[in-house]
């Protein structure tokens, strides 16, 4: 089993991490479209390159071809967006985490779909991690249950979100503002900017999906 499968998107440089520094021994890179090609650019081969590669000239398609182990180009017209079969390539793989970055920082309704895309996912595939991480965030989705979340002095605030549907019986603890019986609304803001304050925290509900944004200032 591979211990985390990183899907990279084509979405602005800036804002993505350091891809290096997310390489493990039994990590698996796998190319969006035009993120395929930032892969190779930077000395990482993925194991799959995954669209329509409508982003990239002939001489860049050829560049992500030889620089990849597979090329998977699929027809423009489509129903699935590039990032969601790059996501499916990487279950394929039954990671124990998936990674998703290159989807933030550009266009909002590309951020929107990745997001509902990994959303998805984590409902299907309960038993895998799902993330979305740029330099500044960190997005996940919970489900009922206890989570334990280490404390981070890359991501130090948190924030809770109901996704969809309202999370009832919310306990947070070890947090700077703790939380018992607690209840979040769609369209709440109540939840927003707290702190870890234990090396270890908690946060456990009973009902409805929890999206938990990890952030930074810097």
């Amino acid at each position: 089993m591979t211990s985390e499968a990183v899907v990279v998107a084509g979405g602005p440089g800036s804002v993505i991490p350091p891809l290096g520094r997310l390489s493990g021994p039994d990590t698996v890179f796998i190319g969006a479209d035009r993120g395929a090609l930032r892969l190779v650019r930077q000395g990482i081969r993925p194991a799959a390159a995954v669209g329509d590669f409508d982003s990239v000239n002939k001489e860049e398609l050829d560049e992500i071809r030889s620089g990849s182990d597979r090329l998977i180009r699929v027809p423009v017209e489509k129903n699935e967006t590039d990032t969601e079969l790059a996501l499916l390539e990487a279950v394929a793989g039954s990671p124990r985490t998936v990674t998703l970055t290159g989807v933030t920082g550009g266009r909002l309704d590309h951020a929107e779909s990745a997001m509902h895309a990994v959303f998805r996912m984590q409902r299907a595939h309960p038993g895998i991690r799902f993330r979305i991480l740029d330099r500044y965030n960190e997005l996940s989705f919970l489900h009922p249950g206890e989570t334990k979340i280490t404390k981070s002095d890359q991501f130090p605030y948190v924030s809770f979100f109901a996704f969809s549907e309202k999370v009832e019986g919310v306990v947070l603890d070890g947090f700077r503002y703790e939380l018992q019986d607690g209840l979040i609304l769609p369209g709440t803001t109540l939840y927003t900017s707290n702190e870890a304050i234990s090396e270890v925290c908690t946060i456990s509900f009973q009902t409805g999906i929890c999206l938990m944004i990890r952030s930074t200032d810097a």
